[in-house]
């Protein structure tokens, strides 16, 4: 039996229905929220295992097959962080030291501090396309700039702005993780946890990157640890601007912000290339996971599923391709409380 057999789901579409939270997690399967140890650890294995044929590959492929190798360890590597992902969310094992350990672990390759993105990513959760009047970082994955912040901006932030929101979109995470390290964007009882991820991250690359260096040389640097690196965060840049981005997509001033809504409607399941979901865990099943991160990315497929047989028409689905990004880089730059978004072209025009 699922909850959903206890609900009148009917109800719950009805535009006259104030629809809340609780009562869409109410509808999906149970099963969604049960842990699966061996899926959980296989995963991990399996993970490590493709990241270590990826590296094979690049130590052994010709140059002219380089290009491929390093996409497919650069993918993998994002795997590592979905399982660091799931570790943050506490929904990769019962036991919170149990999450703590593989989440520093893991995330450690990627440089990437774990309670850090932990706490700064609950944060995009709690207020999933929400804006503020006093600040740009109510929801800080992909919140748009209103064009009077974009205006009083010096000049260099507005070109980087541009940059990110335009064709170089793929470089946005690597400015988003260097902010990770701030220590003022945290609360003073996070601070030891911080500065803890921080020590560990720091003590890797300290280890890693001058042992590379002297062994293997420079380029041997770039073309082991740099390039799938900046696959990696194509990719992460790639499935946060898509998760959350789309022309019609809006964000609500925190007074006409619904929760409810926001998750459900306002986050977007895209379809990636069945090799490209494989190596990186069904992240972009992502719909589900807004309403509960409770939710293991083995059982994301399965809420999606339920999701569908009540919100389906309403719900954002995509496919990813080419034009979706162009259309999504084109126009989605800066906020319009009307339009949802301006464009760069349109703001300049007015």
């Amino acid at each position: 039996m699922t909850a959903s057999s206890t609900l009148n789901t009917s109800t719950l579409t009805s535009p006259d229905t104030n629809l809340r939270l609780k009562d869409i997690i109410k509808t999906l399967p149970r099963e969604c929220f049960q842990k699966d140890r061996r899926k959980a650890w296989t995963a991990l294995l399996l993970n490590v295992l493709l990241v270590g044929f990826g590296y094979g590959c690049i130590q052994s492929a010709p140059w002219f097959l380089l290009p491929v190798a390093w996409i497919f360890t650069g993918t993998a590597l994002t795997g590592f962080f979905v399982i660091g992902h799931d570790c943050g969310h506490r929904s990769f094992a019962n036991r919170k030291w149990v999450n703590d350990l593989i989440g520093h672990i893991i995330m450690a390759p990627l440089i990437y501090p774990f309670h850090c993105w932990r706490i700064l990513h609950n944060q995009h959760h709690r207020h999933t396309n929400k804006m503020n009047t006093n600040t740009m970082d109510m929801d800080n994955a992909w919140q748009p700039w209103r064009p009077e912040a974009y205006e009083q901006s010096d000049p260099v932030s507005r070109i980087v702005y541009r940059a990110i929101r335009g064709r170089l979109w793929w470089v946005t995470t690597i400015v988003h993780w260097a902010w990770h390290f701030n220590l003022s964007r945290y609360e003073p009882k996070d601070q030891a946890k911080v500065k803890l991820s921080i020590a560990v991250v720091i003590g890797f690359a300290a280890i890693v990157f001058p042992t590379l260096f002297l062994t293997v040389g420079l380029w041997n640097f770039v073309k082991f640890w740099f390039v799938p690196w900046l696959v990696y965060h194509f990719w992460m840049s790639t499935f946060t601007l898509v998760h959350h981005t789309l022309p019609d997509i809006q964000f609500k001033e925190a007074e006409e912000w619904d929760e409810a809504q926001a998750q459900l409607f306002g986050t977007v399941h895209c379809d990636y290339p069945k090799w490209v979901e494989f190596l990186c865990h069904d992240i972009n099943v992502h719909i589900p996971h807004h309403l509960s991160t409770a939710i293991p990315w083995y059982n994301l497929r399965l809420a999606h599923q339920s999701l569908t047989k009540i919100w389906g028409t309403q719900m954002r689905q995509c496919k990813f391709s080419w034009e979706l990004i162009k259309e999504i880089t084109d126009h989605c730059h800066l906020y319009d409380p009307e339009n949802a978004y301006r464009s760069f072209q349109s703001y300049r025009n007015q």
